[in-house]
């Protein structure tokens, strides 16, 4: 039995990437190229968010290793 027209049966389990996929192809009313477009955007957007962090996590773990350096230095205790 079918759910809904081109999509799989309810018996067969999808893979996790093939459910995403399913659900940018119905938010995208059926639309491939705009699920496609849509799914590499979040991706995109999801990649720059994490690069974003991990810069700003570098930048405190840099200032932290220099104020350590910098009072171990002066001797100064912490």
């Amino acid at each position: 039995m079918h759910a809904h027209p081109h999509e799989p049966p309810v018996e067969i389990r999808l893979t996790e990437a093939e459910t995403i996929a399913l659900a940018y192809r119905r938010a995208a009313r059926g639309d491939t190229w705009a699920a496609l477009v849509q799914a590499v955007q979040d991706a995109l957007t999801d990649l720059s968010e994490v690069e974003r962090r991990t810069a700003q996590r570098d930048r405190l773990i840099s200032y932290g290793y220099i104020r350590g350096s910098v009072s171990k230095a002066a001797g100064t205790a912490e």
